[in-house]
């Protein structure tokens, strides 16, 4: 029998409007938190951990009566759509529209795709709703550069918890130069907004550190061959390849890429970290895949093994590190609010906002702050390399993905 859970995931984007709305709660007083990622398509299962993590810190607010008198409804926002196999930029345009339009929303979390990220900031800029992003990396979003593009009312209202492709990209190219003493290289990206902007960000820095870079490619998501691409790069003979993108390209390119490149170190930032890598390009296709996460690698951190025990009773499966940065990203939301509350101000998405900008937190990754433009203050990037260990499910990535250090600092 599916659970909940389940149902939720497979729910139209309409219906996921209303999914926690039948709740009653005993309090008069409610606010809002909107949720947006991409439940269908190519990323759905880590979108789900990346719920779930959010959920369990608003369950158990909640549960203990609420933040500062106030209980907390959840509006649940699906951006994939079977159309696009993934997420869909347009489709959270239409959900960024339809939270800023509901006044009761006073702050959201996500979305995990800085595509999804690009549609949706310049519309919450202009209802002046913060979301916290556990996942989003693309740096343009948060540039000074872009403010007239992406937050054109003017104030910070997209903020993160973790760092962006401007540190994860060229971190890595510093772990192959310094660690895996690459010298050459080949660049894929997936034409997408993250993929592009994270194969940039580590093209520069390879190149920096003295990489020779033999050529650059994009992979078409929707695409099923990637062999002829393949297959040019087989014939360059680098020692790596490094793609920049996420699961709906990225699992064909590890199936593929090991059958014709299996000598070939293969990396990739955080698109290639997760769940779906692990289940859609199974073993022995993805094992010594190198990928990084935009954050520290909180699950080794013993602080955060409650966090992980309970995780995985309520879920019945193991969380990943952005489950985590999502759980950071609700208890950013929450301290928000009850500061605001225990102020005497009104609890509306302005002053939400503005405490959000403010935030001091205390997560399981430490103090969380932001930078005036909304970026984390702690830029930390991790490196793990798959291993597969048959004793675990090999989808379970707390397992699956062995912990290699902190990438280099870009230099």
């Amino acid at each position: 029998m599916l659970s909940r859970r389940a149902l939720v995931v497979h729910l139209p984007a309409a219906t996921l409007v209303a999914s926690y709305a039948g709740r009653v709660f005993a309090a008069d007083k409610t606010v809002t938190v909107g949720i947006n990622l991409p439940l269908t398509g190519a990323d759905a299962h880590d979108a789900e951990l990346i719920k779930d993590g959010a959920m369990l810190a608003f369950d158990d607010a909640n549960a203990n009566g609420g933040v500062a008198g106030y209980k907390i409804n959840i509006m649940v926002l699906d951006d994939g759509t079977a159309t696009a196999g993934q997420y869909d930029p347009a489709q959270a345009a239409t959900n960024a529209r339809k939270m800023v339009s509901d006044k009761s929303v006073v702050a959201a979390i996500g979305p995990q795709m800085s595509g999804s990220g690009k549609a949706m900031a310049p519309i919450l800029s202009q209802g002046n709703l913060a979301i916290v992003t556990p996942s989003s990396t693309n740096p343009d979003i948060t540039d000074p550069k872009f403010a007239a593009q992406f937050k054109p009312a003017g104030k910070a209202i997209y903020f993160r918890t973790v760092t962006t492709d401007a540190f994860q990209g060229p971190n890595m190219a510093n772990y192959f130069a310094e660690t895996l003493k690459v010298q050459s290289v080949y660049v894929l990206d997936d034409s997408g907004a993250y993929g592009v902007g994270i194969a940039n960000t580590f093209q520069a820095q390879a190149e920096k550190r003295g990489i020779k870079v033999l050529g650059r490619d994009q992979l078409n998501p929707k695409e099923t061959d990637y062999s002829t691409v393949l297959t040019k790069i087989k014939s360059l003979n680098p020692q790596a390849v490094y793609y920049g993108g996420v699961a709906q390209a990225g699992v064909k390119f590890v199936k593929q890429s090991y059958d014709i490149l299996p000598n070939l170190i293969r990396a990739g930032g955080d698109g290639c970290y997760g769940a779906e890598i692990l289940k859609g390009a199974g073993f022995p296709a993805a094992e010594g895949l190198y990928a990084t996460i935009a954050a520290p690698n909180i699950l080794e951190n013993p602080d955060a093994k409650p966090f992980v025990e309970r995780f995985a009773k309520k879920y019945s499966q193991q969380p990943e590190n952005y489950s985590i940065t999502a759980y950071d990203a609700a208890l950013v939301i929450i301290d928000a609010i009850k500061h605001v509350a225990e102020s005497g101000k009104e609890v509306n998405r302005d002053n939400i906002r503005d405490a959000i900008a403010g935030s001091k937190t205390k997560t399981l990754q430490g103090e969380v702050s932001f930078d005036e433009n909304g970026d984390i203050t702690s830029r930390t990037v991790s490196v793990f390399q798959i291993h597969h260990d048959d004793k675990f499910p090999p989808d379970d990535v707390l397992h699956q993905y062995k912990y290699m250090g902190v990438a280099p600092a870009s230099a």
